[in-house]
């Protein structure tokens, strides 16, 4: 009978002392930081290059999470990593006076974009801006009728961690949406893709943004995210029932959904 293997304990410690930053094995703690790094370099560009990277049809997505939203008058909205903004001001509508959006990010640059933008046009009353850590929601339980991410949870540590934070402070029948890149469905469509995103994306940031290394960061995160059934049980571990999800455009993209009961 041959000796049983079990791990070893510098390799178990060290597995979890780390994690990815696009391709690269980087320090647990640091990651944090690094993709603040990331985002405080976007932010002034980020809704031109979101534009020019996706054709606009990310209005389009964002347009379609907003739909299967649910959302009704005098509900609570949680926006997380809402980054500019662009689903809060209509949720602030959809919500009205009586209702509250909360348009949280983890990154200062990207709230104070977001807040500018939203002030200059003419949304106020009913958003507030919070700067946190989804691995740690700065929120009651069982809060928030809905949360939305769109764009963000790839970019988060411990993924596992922030969707039990949102599962706590979602009230019982709230929903969580989930807008994220992910894994095109077709093999031609996901090689095309693929060669768009490593030569096409990141020289598209140096001429529009200035910035090379950032978007060259954002298409390794998309490679590194979980695809479509593997974020779904993800949903369903956290405690999440009636999770499915909708591939967009092919699978680059596909809206996670959730519901607390």
């Amino acid at each position: 009978m041959s000796e049983q293997q079990t791990p070893n304990s510098d390799e178990t410690s060290s597995s979890e002392q780390s994690t990815h930053f696009g391709f690269k094995t980087v320090d647990r703690t640091k990651k944090a930081s690094m993709v603040a790094g990331v985002f405080d370099s976007v932010a002034a560009k980020y809704d031109v290059m979101n534009d020019f990277m996706s054709m606009g049809i990310h209005r389009l997505w964002k347009r379609y999470t907003i739909d299967c939203s649910g959302i009704k008058s005098g509900q609570k909205v949680l926006d997380l990593a809402g980054g500019t903004g662009d689903l809060a001001a209509k949720f602030s509508r959809l919500v009205g006076p009586a209702g509250e959006v909360v348009l949280a990010d983890i990154n200062h640059s990207m709230l104070s974009v977001g807040r500018d933008k939203l002030r200059d046009k003419g949304v106020v009353g009913n958003v507030n801006y919070v700067q946190a850590n989804a691995e740690a929601l700065p929120f009651p339980d069982n809060h928030f009728d809905l949360v939305t991410m769109a764009f963000g949870l790839r970019n988060v540590t411990d993924k596992d961690k922030a969707l039990a934070s949102i599962f706590r402070i979602l009230k019982p029948g709230g929903r969580l949406l989930v807008l994220e890149f992910s894994k095109p469905t077709n093999e031609m469509l996901s090689k095309t893709y693929d060669w768009y995103s490593f030569n096409i994306l990141p020289t598209m940031g140096q001429l529009v943004a200035n910035d090379r290394e950032s978007y060259q960061y954002l298409a390794e995160s998309i490679r590194m995210h979980p695809d479509q059934e593997t974020l779904k049980a993800m949903f369903e571990n956290a405690g999440f029932e009636h999770c499915d999800y909708q591939n967009l455009t092919g699978g680059i993209v596909a809206l996670h959904r959730g519901y607390k009961f």
